[in-house]
Protein backbone atom coordinates (compact mmCIF):
# COMPACT_ATOMS: atom_id res chain seq x y z
CA UNK A 1 0.00 0.00 0.00
CA UNK A 2 1.18 3.46 -0.96
CA UNK A 3 1.33 6.83 0.59
CA UNK A 4 -0.31 9.02 -2.10
CA UNK A 5 -0.66 13.39 -1.73
CA UNK A 6 -3.36 14.19 -4.26
CA UNK A 7 -3.10 17.80 -4.82
CA UNK A 8 -6.65 19.17 -6.73
CA UNK A 9 -8.10 22.30 -6.80
CA UNK A 10 -11.86 21.62 -6.47
CA UNK A 11 -11.87 17.54 -5.27
CA UNK A 12 -12.14 16.65 -1.95
CA UNK A 13 -12.17 13.24 -2.30
CA UNK A 14 -9.53 11.16 -4.90
CA UNK A 15 -12.20 8.74 -6.66
CA UNK A 16 -13.54 13.08 -7.42
CA UNK A 17 -10.08 12.91 -9.53
CA UNK A 18 -9.31 9.37 -10.59
CA UNK A 19 -12.30 7.11 -9.67
CA UNK A 20 -10.43 4.06 -9.93
CA UNK A 21 -8.56 4.78 -6.76
CA UNK A 22 -11.36 3.94 -4.65
CA UNK A 23 -10.87 0.57 -6.22
CA UNK A 24 -7.22 0.28 -4.82
CA UNK A 25 -5.91 -0.50 -1.14
CA UNK A 26 -3.42 2.95 -1.05
CA UNK A 27 -3.73 5.60 1.86
CA UNK A 28 -4.58 9.20 -0.18
CA UNK A 29 -4.96 12.82 1.28
CA UNK A 30 -6.26 15.13 -1.10
CA UNK A 31 -4.78 18.89 -0.56
CA UNK A 32 -5.20 21.97 -2.61
CA UNK A 33 -3.24 22.52 -5.45
CA UNK A 34 -1.09 25.24 -4.42
CA UNK A 35 2.34 25.57 -3.75
CA UNK A 36 2.14 26.11 0.52
CA UNK A 37 0.35 22.72 0.68
CA UNK A 38 3.45 21.29 0.39
CA UNK A 39 5.36 22.92 2.88
CA UNK A 40 3.21 21.23 5.48
CA UNK A 41 2.11 17.94 3.22
CA UNK A 42 3.31 14.06 5.31
CA UNK A 43 5.60 12.61 3.02
CA UNK A 44 4.30 10.51 0.45
CA UNK A 45 5.27 7.92 -2.09
CA UNK A 46 3.93 9.55 -4.71
CA UNK A 47 2.24 13.10 -5.65
CA UNK A 48 -0.64 12.80 -7.98
CA UNK A 49 -1.38 16.05 -9.76
CA UNK A 50 -4.99 16.94 -10.94
CA UNK A 51 -4.69 18.76 -14.21
CA UNK A 52 -8.00 17.80 -15.72
CA UNK A 53 -9.65 21.36 -15.61
CA UNK A 54 -6.68 23.81 -15.17
CA UNK A 55 -3.14 22.96 -17.09
CA UNK A 56 -1.80 26.00 -16.57
CA UNK A 57 -1.62 26.05 -13.51
CA UNK A 58 -0.89 22.76 -12.77
CA UNK A 59 2.14 22.99 -15.51
CA UNK A 60 3.38 25.80 -13.07
CA UNK A 61 3.35 23.88 -9.89
CA UNK A 62 4.90 20.86 -11.43
CA UNK A 63 7.48 23.03 -12.13
CA UNK A 64 7.44 24.19 -9.24
CA UNK A 65 7.80 21.08 -7.56
CA UNK A 66 10.87 19.74 -9.60
CA UNK A 67 12.98 22.89 -9.27
CA UNK A 68 12.40 23.13 -5.80
CA UNK A 69 14.50 19.66 -5.51
CA UNK A 70 11.66 17.23 -4.31
CA UNK A 71 12.50 13.82 -5.33
CA UNK A 72 9.01 12.84 -5.42
CA UNK A 73 7.61 11.54 -8.40
CA UNK A 74 4.96 13.04 -9.24
CA UNK A 75 1.69 11.70 -11.64
CA UNK A 76 -0.40 13.81 -13.72
CA UNK A 77 -3.92 13.36 -13.62
CA UNK A 78 -5.82 14.93 -17.05
CA UNK A 79 -8.53 13.96 -19.46
CA UNK A 80 -8.32 12.90 -22.96
CA UNK A 81 -8.50 15.99 -24.08
CA UNK A 82 -5.98 17.37 -22.23
CA UNK A 83 -2.96 15.03 -23.13
CA UNK A 84 -2.12 16.95 -26.15
CA UNK A 85 -0.96 19.99 -23.83
CA UNK A 86 1.45 17.72 -21.98
CA UNK A 87 5.24 18.27 -22.81
CA UNK A 88 8.64 16.60 -21.36
CA UNK A 89 9.34 20.53 -19.78
CA UNK A 90 7.02 19.79 -17.31
CA UNK A 91 8.83 17.49 -15.28
CA UNK A 92 6.10 15.00 -14.01
CA UNK A 93 7.10 11.65 -13.89
CA UNK A 94 4.42 9.71 -15.79
CA UNK A 95 0.59 10.30 -16.74
CA UNK A 96 -2.32 9.06 -16.29
CA UNK A 97 -6.15 9.37 -17.32
CA UNK A 98 -8.96 10.23 -15.72
CA UNK A 99 -11.15 7.34 -16.63
CA UNK A 100 -7.83 4.77 -16.72
CA UNK A 101 -8.92 1.40 -15.21
CA UNK A 102 -7.71 0.06 -11.61
CA UNK A 103 -4.88 -2.26 -13.24
CA UNK A 104 -3.47 0.82 -14.89
CA UNK A 105 -3.70 2.87 -12.10
CA UNK A 106 -1.77 0.24 -10.53
CA UNK A 107 0.59 -0.11 -12.86
CA UNK A 108 1.30 3.43 -13.39
CA UNK A 109 1.85 3.95 -9.50
CA UNK A 110 3.81 1.16 -8.80
CA UNK A 111 6.16 2.08 -11.89
CA UNK A 112 6.41 5.57 -10.56
CA UNK A 113 7.51 5.03 -7.13
CA UNK A 114 9.50 2.23 -7.77
CA UNK A 115 13.54 2.80 -7.89
CA UNK A 116 15.08 3.02 -11.20
CA UNK A 117 17.40 0.10 -11.99
CA UNK A 118 19.93 0.13 -14.66
CA UNK A 119 19.43 -3.41 -15.35
CA UNK A 120 15.78 -3.29 -15.43
CA UNK A 121 14.55 -5.57 -18.72
CA UNK A 122 14.77 -4.47 -21.95
CA UNK A 123 13.27 -6.29 -25.35
CA UNK A 124 14.20 -5.41 -28.79
CA UNK A 125 13.04 -7.13 -32.26
CA UNK A 126 12.36 -5.86 -35.67
CA UNK A 127 13.61 -2.47 -34.34
CA UNK A 128 11.39 -2.21 -31.82
CA UNK A 129 12.64 -1.78 -28.18
CA UNK A 130 10.53 -1.89 -25.05
CA UNK A 131 11.47 -0.81 -21.86
CA UNK A 132 9.52 -2.76 -19.77
CA UNK A 133 10.49 -0.71 -16.55
CA UNK A 134 9.94 2.72 -18.11
CA UNK A 135 6.90 2.08 -20.08
CA UNK A 136 8.35 3.51 -23.13
CA UNK A 137 8.29 2.00 -26.53
CA UNK A 138 10.73 2.71 -29.32
CA UNK A 139 10.74 2.24 -32.94
CA UNK A 140 14.59 3.23 -34.77
CA UNK A 141 14.75 5.63 -32.00
CA UNK A 142 12.14 7.14 -32.21
CA UNK A 143 9.32 7.09 -28.93
CA UNK A 144 6.41 5.60 -29.33
CA UNK A 145 2.89 7.59 -27.77
CA UNK A 146 1.13 4.69 -26.52
CA UNK A 147 -1.70 3.65 -24.53
CA UNK A 148 -1.61 1.10 -21.82
CA UNK A 149 -3.22 -1.44 -23.30
CA UNK A 150 -1.15 -0.68 -26.81
CA UNK A 151 1.46 -0.72 -25.17
CA UNK A 152 1.24 -4.14 -23.54
CA UNK A 153 -0.01 -5.63 -26.52
CA UNK A 154 3.10 -4.84 -28.97
CA UNK A 155 5.27 -6.04 -25.66
CA UNK A 156 3.43 -9.24 -25.62
CA UNK A 157 3.98 -9.34 -29.99
CA UNK A 158 7.51 -8.14 -29.46
CA UNK A 159 8.20 -11.10 -26.66
CA UNK A 160 7.43 -13.51 -29.71
CA UNK A 161 8.61 -12.71 -32.82
CA UNK A 162 7.32 -14.25 -36.01
CA UNK A 163 4.65 -16.79 -33.61
CA UNK A 164 1.11 -15.93 -34.51
CA UNK A 165 -1.58 -15.20 -32.31
CA UNK A 166 -5.39 -15.36 -32.86
CA UNK A 167 -7.05 -12.93 -31.66
CA UNK A 168 -9.37 -15.02 -29.10
CA UNK A 169 -5.59 -16.14 -27.49
CA UNK A 170 -4.08 -11.99 -27.67
CA UNK A 171 -7.82 -11.33 -26.00
CA UNK A 172 -7.21 -13.62 -22.96
CA UNK A 173 -3.10 -13.06 -22.49
CA UNK A 174 -2.93 -9.05 -23.29
CA UNK A 175 -6.45 -7.92 -21.80
CA UNK A 176 -7.27 -10.75 -19.59
CA UNK A 177 -9.55 -13.63 -19.03
CA UNK A 178 -11.93 -11.78 -17.09
CA UNK A 179 -12.47 -9.19 -20.04
CA UNK A 180 -15.63 -9.21 -21.50
CA UNK A 181 -15.39 -7.66 -24.99
CA UNK A 182 -15.10 -9.26 -28.02
CA UNK A 183 -12.51 -9.57 -30.38
CA UNK A 184 -13.19 -6.96 -32.60
CA UNK A 185 -11.31 -4.91 -29.55
CA UNK A 186 -8.07 -6.72 -30.84
CA UNK A 187 -8.56 -5.52 -34.37
CA UNK A 188 -8.98 -2.38 -33.33
CA UNK A 189 -5.99 -1.51 -31.01
CA UNK A 190 -4.07 -3.62 -33.93
CA UNK A 191 -4.92 -0.55 -36.30
CA UNK A 192 -4.40 2.03 -33.91
CA UNK A 193 -0.57 0.60 -33.67
CA UNK A 194 -0.12 0.38 -36.91
CA UNK A 195 -1.25 4.21 -36.97
CA UNK A 196 1.63 5.52 -34.68
CA UNK A 197 4.27 3.06 -36.59
CA UNK A 198 3.32 4.58 -39.25
CA UNK A 199 2.98 3.91 -43.23
CA UNK A 200 6.59 2.46 -43.42
CA UNK A 201 7.08 0.25 -40.73
CA UNK A 202 2.98 -0.78 -40.09
CA UNK A 203 3.64 -3.79 -41.88
CA UNK A 204 5.67 -5.28 -38.96
CA UNK A 205 2.66 -6.19 -37.22
CA UNK A 206 0.99 -8.81 -39.54
CA UNK A 207 -2.20 -10.03 -40.34
CA UNK A 208 -2.60 -13.99 -41.15
CA UNK A 209 -5.43 -14.81 -42.80
CA UNK A 210 -8.10 -15.97 -40.63
CA UNK A 211 -5.51 -16.94 -38.18
CA UNK A 212 -4.63 -13.13 -36.35
CA UNK A 213 -1.00 -11.72 -35.58
CA UNK A 214 2.41 -11.60 -35.60
CA UNK A 215 5.31 -9.71 -35.45
CA UNK A 216 6.99 -9.79 -38.64
CA UNK A 217 10.70 -10.14 -38.30
CA UNK A 218 12.77 -9.28 -41.21
CA UNK A 219 15.71 -11.69 -42.00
Amino acid sequence: MATLLLLSKHATTASDVLPSLALLHHKVQVVPAEASSLLEAPRADAILLDARTDLAAARALCRIIQTTGGETPVVIVVTEGGLTALASDWGFTDLVVDSAGPAEVEARLRLATTPADDDRDVIASGGIVIDEAGYAARLNGRQLDLTYTEFELLKYLVQHPGRVFSREQLLSDVWGYDYYGGTRTVDVHVRRLRAKLGPEHESIIGTVRNVGYRLVVKS
